[in-house]
């Protein structure tokens, strides 16, 4: 309500005196962890895809408990999530034991300008370099958005819709009811098939907390045109979106779009995004 008033108030002096005022809500605490609330333009986020040696799937298996101690007391990170993969990329019943996620929110934005440098600690920093065989980060600024995250809004007050038209990254997430896990998973896997082919698609993947109930999709699109079209055009995709609603497939879900700042590293031995590669 705040960030609406002050939207309103900007308006009406900017064509006068140029002056802008911005209202940001206090940074709160919630469940132990803190939960950052700031201005869009100054949040940051990054996602690493984390493949592992076939000699080292153990250790990407171990390092989701382990790496949750370090992350927790990383003064610089507001929220993160460890996460498993899907085997095809994106929302799939099969694993893929040999790739892992690391979801980090930044509480400065400012802190967090490369790609290569994403202060997930030395610690774990030094396990991907004796145990990952590939390592691809993507440094992300949210820019509009929907929707919860374990009861939070971790990415900050966004706005519905942006005016953004380049390069564009989405996540889906939602916790799926225990009692519409068959038709969840009945509908969506065509869906994932169709998205592949879609104009200006570049990449996806498919995250999870929780295998079959707590999934999401990360996904980089050329343009914001080409991801609407696909979101709310493609035949298969938008039934679906009716569905969620009209039978609550969802305990909870979230769906924000990004920018993208920076990239990485390689997956499957290439850069997907082209981004300083």
């Amino acid at each position: 309500m705040l960030l609406s008033k002050a939207r309103s108030f900007s308006a009406s002096l900017s064509n006068s005196k140029q002056i802008t005022l911005t209202f940001i809500p206090a940074p709160s605490v919630q469940d132990g962890a803190f939960c950052f609330f700031s201005n869009v333009n100054n949040m940051k986020a990054a996602l690493s895809i984390i493949r592992y040696k076939n000699a080292a799937i153990p250790f990407g298996w171990f390092s989701m408990a382990l790496f949750r101690l370090p992350l927790y007391f990383n003064r610089r990170i507001s929220f993160f999530k460890l996460m498993g993969t899907g085997l095809n990329g994106t929302f799939d019943i099969k694993p893929d034991i040999k790739t892992w996620a690391i979801l980090v929110v930044y509480k400065n934005g400012q802190e967090a300008q490369k790609a290569d440098n994403l202060y997930l600690g030395k610690f774990i920093q030094s396990w991907f370099s004796l145990f990952a065989k590939e390592q691809f980060s993507i440094l992300l600024e949210p820019i509009a958005g929907h929707g919860l995250w374990d009861g939070r809004n971790v990415f900050g007050e966004l706005a519905h819709q942006s005016d953004h038209k380049g390069m564009t990254a989405t996540l889906t997430r939602a916790t799926i009811r225990p009692s519409k896990l068959l038709s969840f998973w009945k509908n969506v896997a065509p869906v994932a098939k169709n998205m592949k082919s879609a104009d200006g698609y570049l990449f996806s993947v498919g995250i999870g907390e929780v295998p079959w109930l707590k999934q999401a999709t990360f996904s980089v699109w050329r343009s914001m045109d080409q991801m609407k079209a696909f979101a709310y055009k493609q035949m298969e995709h938008a039934e679906v979106i009716k569905k969620t609603r009209k039978e609550n497939w969802y305990k909870e879900d979230m769906f924000v779009r990004f920018s993208i700042s920076d990239t990485y590293g390689t997956t499957k031995g290439i850069n997907p995004l082209n981004i300083n590669p």
